[in-house]
């Protein structure tokens, strides 16, 4: 099963999931953006402004937890490639407004082959996190539309998802 060129190139001849050989591809600045939110009760979103959490910080745990699984990324997902990152970073944002955290994770470095995945990993590792600091309060949450929001560099450039425009604060 020979996939055409720049289709499905996670295969071999054979058909047989493999790593993508990026040997000969050039070193490019690389970087992605992912997005995620929580949809949250109104009364978790006033207990979280009024920073009542027994378990502490969720932010903060979130943030941390997030970046650390950025850099595990290659550890985590069987065909990606373990990356050196240059910047990971998070944030999160409640928003009183919606009753929704908003999480934008920020991955950057030069290599060969994009960072993506370790951003969306973050936004999604924090996302988890995040529940599990407030789950004792409200095991309600709902973990929504984490994906990638924008990636640039390499061979394909530049790319914006217009179904995740909306924006927290820059990081």
């Amino acid at each position: 099963m020979s996939a055409p060129k720049n289709e499905l190139n996670h295969f071999d001849s054979q058909g047989n999931a493999t790593m993508v050989d990026v040997g000969s591809k050039p070193l490019t600045r690389r970087r992605a953006l992912a997005r995620g939110s929580l949809k949250i009760s109104a009364e978790l979103a006033q207990r979280l402004a009024q920073g009542d959490n027994a378990k502490g910080d969720a932010f903060s745990v979130a943030k941390t937890a997030g970046i650390l699984a950025a850099k595990r990324t290659g550890e985590l997902i069987p065909l990606c490639h373990p990356l050196g990152l240059d910047h990971v970073g998070i944030q999160l944002e409640l928003d009183l407004n919606e009753n929704r955290v908003w999480i934008e994770a920020e991955a950057s470095t030069t290599a060969k082959t994009g960072v993506e995945m370790e951003a969306m990993t973050a936004a999604s590792v924090a996302a988890l996190t995040f529940y599990d600091m407030v789950k004792g309060m409200d095991k309600t949450v709902l973990i929504e539309r984490v994906g990638l929001y924008q990636k640039e560099g390499g061979k394909s450039g530049f790319f914006e998802n217009p179904l995740l425009r909306r924006k927290p604060r820059p990081l």
